[in-house]
């Protein structure tokens, strides 16, 4: 049996990343990354440009060899399988569709390549037509097809034939917003409908955290952290992730004491106490809370929850949401997002208090 056949079944596989390290010339793309992705979850890579995570996808696709390292697929090593021969599936950023070639031609073409019989790739042809909602389609040239047609017949041609593995490389960059939030929620069901492994390139921290089943955060070449959605958003290993996964608001703090998992420090003349996230190296540190987690009240907060005084500076209505930009009494910028319908708009320049619950904020190092 052909080596491509032996490695793309139609079971979603497990893939391990040992120390892998990715050097062009004195530039170090990637440096020492280990990684595990499960069998059927959805993993999306998040970082900036340049931060490694498209090497890392090209990698697992096998367009481009790690200088160091090995990466293993269901236990057998894969680093020096070629592409052709790990039948991953790939959705990529332009889609790469045959110009000449119909949807329905597009979507047969892997199937024809494997050499498989005419009856199921009719049958394997019109499941997928009809999955990615193209019925009607079926003989239409590309060119005919509006930008989010042609990323669904991409997704198609890339799942007709079971892969074991669907990488997609910024698939949604083209598209407009609605158009986008609309395909995220076709692959997000194609994702639970095929049960294949899934991994997805973004710098999209919105798009990263409604997708997946688990984000890794890139920057300069490292892996700084994975872990679920709610997890890396919340409680963030450093205050890259913090401040790159969406607004934060960081007050520095002095006379840090750790208390099992609560820490305790002092914010301008207030104690704060938030959940302990990270290892300190000495007593300052900064308390992080992200703006939906606070509220605005003209009363001091109760004993459960952690208070300051802050003048408004002014508002952004965003519709359902409105924030508000406030200064404390020493000059630290807060940002708090509220539900429109919550609050009577505030006018500049009075003073409020600001209080958010204790489990809300974490602490992290004051230098990272």
């Amino acid at each position: 049996m052909p080596q491509s056949m032996q490695l793309g079944d139609s079971k979603a596989a497990e893939i391990k990343a040992v120390s892998i390290g990715k050097t062009f010339g004195a530039f170090h793309a990637l440096k020492n990354l280990s990684l595990d992705i499960g069998r059927g979850e959805f993993l999306t890579l998040l970082g900036p440009s340049g931060s490694g995570k498209t090497t890392f996808l090209m990698i697992l696709a096998g367009f481009t060899a790690p200088t160091t390292g090995r990466l293993m697929m269901d236990g057998k090593d894969i680093t020096d399988v070629p592409a052709e021969d790990r039948s991953y599936g790939m959705v990529f950023q332009g889609y790469a569709l045959f110009p000449h070639l119909t949807v329905e031609q597009n979507i047969a073409f892997p199937l024809k390549v494997r050499g498989r019989f005419s009856a199921e790739i009719k049958r394997r042809v019109g499941e997928m037509v009809e999955r990615v909602g193209l019925v009607g389609h079926e003989r239409k040239l590309p060119a005919k097809l509006s930008g989010g047609q042609q990323q669904r017949v991409a997704l198609a041609r890339a799942l007709v034939f079971e892969p074991a593995v669907l990488l997609l490389d910024e698939p949604f960059s083209a598209l407009d917003k609605n158009l986008r939030e609309m395909m995220q929620e076709e692959v997000k069901r194609l994702h639970q409908e095929t049960g294949t492994t899934f991994v997805f390139v973004t710098h999209d921290q919105s798009e990263a955290l409604a997708l997946s089943s688990r984000v890794a955060i890139f920057n300069h070449g490292e892996l700084l952290q994975v872990g679920r959605p709610q997890d890396v958003y919340e409680r963030p290993d450093n205050r890259f992730v913090a401040e790159f996964l969406g607004e934060v608001n960081l007050l520095p703090l002095d006379a840090v004491k750790l208390d099992g998992d609560r820490a305790a420090g002092q914010f301008e003349d207030r104690t704060i106490i938030l959940n302990k996230t990270t290892r300190l190296d000495g007593t300052s540190a900064v308390a992080a809370v992200r703006p939906e987690h606070m509220v605005i009240t003209t009363q001091p907060a109760t004993v459960d929850s952690n208070a300051i005084t802050c003048r408004v500076e002014g508002a952004t209505y965003f519709g359902a949401s409105t924030k508000y930009h406030l200064r404390t009494s020493k000059g630290t910028s807060l940002a708090v997002s509220m539900p429109t319908a919550a609050i009577a708009p505030i006018a500049p320049q009075t003073d409020v208090w600001v209080s958010w619950p204790m489990n809300q904020g974490f602490l992290l190092p004051s230098g990272s």
